[in-house]
């Protein structure tokens, strides 16, 4: 027997093994039984930093020279903040809290043993492929800003969805369901005839009927309207129909998203989607995130994002204050 030959009866061995330790949880009715809370908090982008042009992947090592440098970003924003300190000089009052807020983050996306360079998959830049190579901004809210004497806090329709506690920022909601800065939680709940999937932030809840065609009257909804199936062990939710002040990048009404859910085994689901939309991309485009399993002891809270938003009529009033000093001047 050859070197070559002995290794390769060793890996199915191995595989052979591994293989017989996992069993498939399965619910009553025979599906992938994928309840219970998930979490897909990780620093690592959705578009591929150019450093790493088409690689993909990072090994061991780099993985883990990685995840050191967010974990020491993460301690270093995470100290405690003056109380007494002057306003910023340069206009930037962004940092409204440190880390101390987050999700620490510092896992990057692996799956299958692979380190991920980004979330984004294909095309194999990373990149997304808008047309022309910049975001059109073909979603509505950006067209009502690109009107001719529209300022920025005009009034409450052209701002940011989730600084008006509809959406979270950054499709934490989805779909795609992105990690973002913090509440990085979802409860998975399944029946025969649906699957629910509990956003933590904001406290959204897509609710995505089985073996259904979408809504006949072209509901548009937050977060589309979902539609799901089972191919094999693999659960399928294909959406569309998206509420018009919703976008992904800048996307048109046009916008079709299928996910694609896989357990991989008892702890980590393989989270895939692809995003369509001929308007807005010169082709289809595929991410993939991991979803890790929340220890049993470990709940969701609700979070409160209308009941306590003091934030926006503040940032609406001062934008009158500014208003008016300007005319007085």
């Amino acid at each position: 027997m050859t070197k070559t030959t002995a290794l390769l009866a060793v890996l199915i061995l191995c595989f052979s093994a591994t293989a017989q330790d996992w069993d498939m949880p399965r619910t009553p009715d025979g599906q992938p039984d994928m309840q219970g809370i998930w979490s897909n908090a990780s620093q690592t982008p959705l578009v591929r930093p150019e450093e790493y042009g088409t690689k993909g992947f990072l090994n061991e090592d780099e993985a883990q020279a990685q995840m050191q440098a967010w974990r020491d970003r993460y301690d270093r924003q995470g100290q405690a903040i003056e109380g007494d300190r002057a306003a910023p000089t340069d206009g930037n009052a962004n940092a409204g809290y440190n880390s101390f807020w987050w999700d620490p983050r510092t896992q990057t996306i692996e799956i299958n043993g692979q380190y991920r360079t980004s979330i984004i998959v294909d095309p194999p830049s990373g990149q997304i492929p808008f047309i022309g190579g910049e975001n059109p901004r073909n979603d509505l809210r950006s067209k009502w800003r690109s009107r001719p004497g529209v300022e920025a806090y005009d009034g409450h329709e052209i701002r940011p969805l989730a600084e008006r506690c509809l959406l979270t920022f950054g499709s934490g909601s989805g779909p795609p369901m992105l990690p973002i800065l913090y509440n990085n939680n979802y409860q998975i709940v399944q029946t025969s005839t649906h699957v629910m999937i509990f956003v933590e932030m904001v406290h959204d809840a897509r609710i995505i009927p089985l073996d259904q065609d979408h809504n006949p009257n072209d509901l548009e909804k937050w977060m589309g309207d979902s539609v799901g199936y089972w191919d094999g062990d693999t659960l399928v939710v294909q959406t569309k129909n998206f509420h018009p002040q919703q976008s992904f990048r800048g996307s048109s009404n046009d916008l079709i998203i299928t996910e694609r859910f896989d357990l991989l085994n008892i702890s980590k689901i393989k989270y895939t989607f692809t995003i369509e939309d001929p308007l807005t991309y010169s082709q289809p485009w595929t991410g993939e995130v991991a979803m890790n399993r929340k220890p049993e002891d470990e709940v969701m809270y609700e979070y409160a994002c209308h009941e306590g938003n003091y934030a926006f009529p503040g940032i609406m009033g001062g934008a009158r204050r500014l208003e008016i000093e300007a005319a007085a001047n």
